[in-house]
Formats: C-alpha cells, structure tokens, sequence
C-alpha cells in the first residue's frame, strides 16, 4: 500500500468508524468484560438540487460527493457530469451538499420522503407494474469467465476495510471486462453504497456503461434498478436476490448473479454474459 493509500485509509476511519463504550460477553462461561468497540458512523446527508428539491439520506459519512452525484444520476436527474452546473458543501453545515444543474426544467424525481439508510423504493411513487415498466435497458456487449468474476469480487473485499473495523457496511465495486476495479463504494447502506461507486465514475468521468458491479450483500429491485439506469450489465452479488429483483434483472437485460462464494455461483437471468474457463 502507499503512502497516499495510507493517509486516505486513516482519514476514512477518522470519519465514518467511532468508538463506543460496550460489554463484551463470552461463553460457555458467560463472562462479561467491559471495553471499547469501534462502530460504523450513521448521519444526515441532505443534497439540496436547486429547483428540484431536497432529499435527505442516512450515511457513512466518506464520499459524500460520490453519493451526491450517483443519487442525482440513479434518480434520473442527471445524465453525466457535464449536467451539473455548480456542486457545493454547504461551510456551516457539512451534512448539507448543493447541486445546480444546467436544465434543471425538464428534471424531476419520483421520491417525495426522506431516505433512510435501510430503505430500498422508500418514498417513490407508483405501483409494481409501473416500476418494472420504467426500468432502463442495458446493451450486450459484457463477456466475463467465472475466474474473472471472482478475481472481481474478491478485489472488492479487500477493499472493505471499513467493513473489517466494523462489521457494519456494504460495499459495491464497479469492474470491467478483465476484472479491473473501477470504481467502489461502501457504506451503511447497499444502495449507498452502489451509488458512491456510480458517482466515482462520474466524477472521474469513466462511464459504467457495459461493466459489472460486484455487491456485498443481497440484492433488492432497487439495486437492479440503478446498475440498468447506469447501464451496468451484470450484478455478482455475495447474499440472496429477491423476487423482483429477478424480475427486473430478467426485463432490464441484466445477468443477475448470487451467492458468489468461494467456488460457487446461482445465476438467475441472462446466464449468456458467463462464457467457459475451456
């Protein structure tokens, strides 16, 4: 690891991990010891978009730009960062981000509710066939072999080192065809953490157009939902997918994997994106 890894590895601890008075009890002897525990950090991020509204998440607070930016996008705000006219932490309050955009008019989410960090469509209006029938569509063009896959995931967890601290977050990490890394986020939340990896590659303009995203955890509709919106054509997930989420992989064009452990993997739509080792 550098020296520059090293700094941005303390900083991210500084901020989002926080220690917290605890009992520690063990068996069979049902001992109880009391120390000190480190915790993952849980906060407001409200992004005011100017003319559009505001919309208020529970956060790790670290990359809170990313998560601006791929809310924005996995919302349908903006397209690419060249839409943004003007992004800004407000000076008396950290937790507050404000975005402008260029055509901010022809803009408008569907969220009318703040957003937890446990939510998944929380606050969005419509009903299921709606939501299935607004999904976008993803292109063809991503071939991977099953090595790679797992090369993919296994750089994502040892990306996690707030996860390794706390045990308390979720990570996405965005790859390409040879398994690259590209983009990652992590946080308290699974779609937070999906966004921040979305909103790193718009901030480092490399679109996640025709690329896979590895998940820490399971899978809901939501997830599926923002890879189709960032045009992300296959999901490898660690934990199980729901119902929906299989619907929506299977409408969208999205190869929905899960239970990627060890030697093992449950592909549940579009299995032609997975060539063989031979």
């Amino acid at each position: 690891m550098s020296g520059g890894e090293k700094e941005q590895g303390i900083g991210i601890l500084q901020g989002a991990v926080r220690e917290v008075g605890a009992v520690a009890i063990s068996a069979p002897q049902e001992r109880a010891q009391e120390g000190r525990d480190r915790v993952i950090a849980e906060e407001p991020l409200t992004i005011e978009i100017k003319e559009i509204g505001s919309y208020t998440l529970m956060h790790t607070p670290v990359d809170a730009t990313a998560l601006a930016l791929g809310f924005a996008f996995t919302e349908g705000l903006i397209f690419s960062l060249q839409d943004v006219r003007l992004l800004s932490h407000c000076l008396d309050n950290p937790g507050i981000i404000r975005l402008e955009l260029r055509n901010p008019a022809s803009r408008g989410s569907e969220r009318n509710l703040p957003i937890v960090s446990a939510c998944g469509i929380c606050g969005r209006r419509g009903t299921r066939d709606s939501l299935l029938s607004s999904l976008s569509k993803v292109g063809h063009s991503f071939r991977i072999s099953i090595s790679t896959l797992r090369a993919a995931m296994k750089r994502m967890r040892s990306r996690q080192r707030l996860f390794s601290q706390t045990g308390g977050t979720h990570a996405a990490a965005i790859f390409n065809l040879d398994g690259e890394m590209l983009a990652f986020g992590e946080d308290i939340a699974r779609h937070n953490a999906l966004d921040k990896a979305i909103g790193r590659c718009l901030l480092e303009e490399r679109p996640p157009v025709g690329c896979g995203v590895t998940l820490s955890g399971r899978v809901s509709f939501e997830l599926v939902a923002k890879s189709a919106r960032a045009g992300i054509e296959l999901i490898s997930a660690v934990s199980a997918p729901s119902s929906l989420a299989i619907e929506a992989a299977e409408r969208s064009g999205v190869t929905l994997c899960a239970f990627v452990r060890g030697d093992r993997a449950t592909v549940y739509s579009h299995p032609e994106r997975l060539r063989s080792e031979g």
